[in-house]
């Protein structure tokens, strides 16, 4: 009779306990004196720690119906009220948890950044639900009007926030905007915001001319009528050159054309300060008022057109900001111009 230990079945006993113990050890690591702990499971951050996104089903509030969904360019307008939550974070009825959103105080304009991470609020109709810490950044107080859009900020914003911290602000939304955005206000609830033409702004009427219009135009060069030679036949003097980033004078009829130091249509920051957003380009003087007293901007005259613009703004950064608020105010073909 044969013993297990003295045969092949004996070695495959010997190689399976080894394998076995080898697993038990690689889940272990080696401290001083050979002594073996436990690894540590590292945190998990970055991008990843945003996922999973949850939508969520259909649910009913006081009787009022929402349905979740994954809205990428979210944009609406309502009241706030206050929650129970931890760092800068929010409760809102449908987007995809988490989501990350700019809220803009409508009284003040003040904007912030904000995490959204719970469902709610379940006890109202309000646009959003902010925590103590978010309602303070904001500086704003639960009923207060706002503006919600949804973002995707910097990873280390994203990380501030899911620390619970604070992000960094954004830029100050111009009152003449905030004004816009109130008048799509609800009675309660939310609503988008609206268009620019939908908000009684005028509509651009040549959007063409946005990306088209030169920022500065070339020196002119203006020859006066020849003049009568002396009795010495000496040719009369050339009028002087024009330095360069000068202009020429304008003959007397151009300049009948050119709006007086009284009309109401003012002049255009210079593009040589830095960076000029520009809204529109009008046929009419009026029109191009309207526009330039809800942005924010000024009128200056191109030919036959008049052009609307915000600035001018010494960074790239400061410019993207004022294209972004431009745009959302209807005005989708407004472009960034430097003095280059």
């Amino acid at each position: 009779m044969r013993l297990l230990g003295d045969g092949l079945p004996a070695r495959i006993v010997r190689i399976g306990a080894a394998l076995t113990l080898a697993s038990a050890l690689g889940a272990c690591g080696m401290v001083g004196g050979g002594q073996r702990m436990p690894l540590a499971t590292a945190p998990v951050n970055g991008p990843q720690a945003d996922y999973p996104v949850v939508i969520g089903e259909p649910y009913s509030v006081a009787g009022t119906s929402y349905t979740p969904e994954d809205v990428l360019n979210y944009d609406e307008v309502g009241f706030v009220t206050a929650a129970e939550g931890a760092g800068v974070s929010a409760a809102h009825h449908t987007l995809p948890l988490p989501s990350y959103v700019e809220v803009t105080s409508l009284e003040t304009g003040r904007t912030i950044l904000v995490r959204v991470e719970r469902r709610g609020p379940m006890d109202g109709s309000e646009l959003l639900a902010l925590s103590p810490d978010a309602l303070t950044q904001l500086q704003a107080a639960p009923g207060a009007p706002v503006r919600v859009r949804r973002v995707n900020p910097p990873e280390e914003h994203r990380a501030l926030l899911r620390a619970g911290q604070t992000a960094p602000e954004r830029m100050d939304t111009p009152m003449p905007l905030v004004e816009v955005l109130k008048r799509r206000l609800p009675a309660q609830g939310s609503a988008p915001p609206r268009s620019a033409e939908a908000a009684g702004l005028p509509a651009p009427e040549h959007p063409a001319q946005v990306a088209a219009a030169p920022v500065r135009q070339p020196a002119v060069t203006v020859t006066p009528p020849p003049a009568a030679r002396s009795s010495g036949n000496t040719p009369p003097p050339l009028p002087p050159l024009p330095t360069r980033g000068t202009f020429a004078p304008l003959p007397e009829q151009a300049a009948a054309r050119v709006p007086s130091p009284a009309s109401p249509v003012s002049t255009a920051p210079s593009a040589e300060d830095g960076y000029v957003v520009q809204a529109a380009a009008f046929s009419t003087a009026d029109r191009a008022r309207r526009a330039a007293n809800v942005l924010g901007g000024e009128v200056s005259q191109s030919g036959r057109l008049y052009r609307v613009r915000t600035g001018p703004f010494a960074t790239r950064g400061e410019a993207e900001a004022s294209l972004a608020k431009v745009r959302a105010a209807g005005y989708t073909d407004a472009r960034i111009f430097t003095s280059g």
